[in-house]
């Protein structure tokens, strides 16, 4: 029986070199020269240190367009809270998406069952298994859950017939 993965997974090599080249830019940039400005990168992680909310938004920025140059949807990044941190110092939080959380799965079970195709869907831990009896019924599958689910960026791997 036909059936493929749906997930949301980032790849944490790309990542990871998105940080290192945004580290790159943020030592060499004139204003970011004699500032507090810096950005590190634990597990899935991303830790941004400034001077203020602005300098932050701008290492945000700049992190964004280093991890488009490595073909990263900037979607997997969930933004924290600015905390104050010594002095006058600030740090904001950034964690890599890895993994469609069962409130989602659900989500997207629902909709492949009210759609009315012949396709059943099975959350499988952090990704959920579309299988059905032709493959033109898991293209129109894909088709859904992309147009349903547009703010998450999930991808379809593991295809089997």
């Amino acid at each position: 029986m036909p059936s493929f993965d749906t997930v949301c997974e980032a790849d944490l090599v790309k990542v990871k070199n998105g940080v290192e080249n945004t580290a790159k830019e943020i030592a060499t940039r004139f204003d970011f020269k004699g500032t507090a400005a810096n950005i590190e990168l634990k597990d899935k992680e991303i830790t941004l240190i400034g001077d203020a909310d602005f300098q932050l938004n701008q290492i945000l920025d700049v992190l964004r367009a280093k991890l488009t140059k490595q073909e990263v949807d900037a979607r997997f990044l969930d933004v924290g809270t600015v905390q104050k941190i010594g002095g006058d110092k600030v740090k904001q939080p950034i964690t890599v998406r890895n993994g469609i959380e069962t409130e989602v799965s659900k989500k997207i079970q629902r909709a492949l069952k009210d759609s009315k195709l012949k396709v059943q869907a099975a959350i499988q831990g952090e990704c959920v298994r579309v299988s059905g009896a032709k493959r033109d019924d898991l293209q129109a599958a894909m088709a859904l859950i992309k147009k349903n689910f547009a703010e998450l960026p999930l991808s379809f791997n593991n295809l089997r017939d």
